[in-house]
């Protein structure tokens, strides 16, 4: 698909939330509930105190279970062709790789020399459903969202550049918009883009009819009866 260019002031914001905020946010965008192009389960984190991962998605799978069957000359030129498909395209980009092994994965795709590595081409973290190892030291400031964590890089090679993936049972298109934190993944669809901002602070306002009230002294049910109606008049 063709990335669609997205204002400087989104993408601060964007970065500033959490996916769940941002998952509402789309359901307040499209009108209903019901948006599903997320991860299912629970993910490993590698830096779960650093910004969220967003940026359009570089897809790839791979596979470390068993050694590949085809000429290493053919395997090493793959994986070049991987690096440059990942340094390809206007920023921000994010590696979202789909372990073929899942759930039996031992690949450490996303340790210390690739998160170097992906982080020196420009990209802003990794989102996968595979193995992540080197936690204590991979560089700061490239966040990696991964289905586990290991010791092994196994026979790791790659399988396939571009095209859909599923992480986690999300579907990835080369080109997709992407948020990740520790609470896991999404797409940002792009009929939603133009209006997401505004949906961020209706999202915002409506849980703060709630939250300030209840973080009062003094709460109590009946104050929550008081607020509670405006509540569900305003959220999705």
């Amino acid at each position: 698909m063709a990335e669609t260019i997205i204002t400087n002031e989104l993408l601060v914001l964007l970065r500033k939330l959490d996916t769940p905020t941002v998952c509402n946010a789309i359901e307040v965008a499209q009108g209903k509930r019901g948006f599903n192009r997320f991860t299912r389960g629970t993910m490993q984190h590698s830096r779960p105190g650093e910004p969220a991962i967003v940026g359009f998605a570089r897809t790839a799978k791979i596979s470390g279970l068993a050694p590949p069957v085809e000429p290493s000359d053919v395997i090493r030129s793959r994986r070049m062709d991987y690096f440059r498909s990942m340094a390809s395209g206007d920023g921000p980009t994010v590696s979202v790789v789909e372990d073929v092994d899942f759930p039996n994965c031992i690949a450490g795709w996303w340790g210390e020399v690739h998160v170097a590595v992906h982080k020196g081409l420009g990209m802003s973290g990794a989102v996968t459903n595979g193995v992540m190892r080197d936690l204590d030291v991979m560089d700061d400031g490239f966040p990696v969202l991964a289905g586990s964590v290991g010791p092994s890089h196994g026979f790791v090679h790659v399988l396939k550049i571009g095209g859909q993936v599923d992480v986690m049972n999300m579907k990835v298109r080369q080109g997709d918009l992407i948020h990740a934190d520790r609470h896991g993944a999404l797409v940002i669809p792009t009929d939603v883009i133009d209006v997401l901002k505004k949906a961020i602070e209706t999202v915002i306002a409506s849980e703060d009819i709630v939250l300030t009230p209840a973080r009062k002294p003094g709460f109590n049910i009946e104050k929550l009866e008081e607020v509670w109606a405006h509540f569900e008049a305003a959220r999705t």
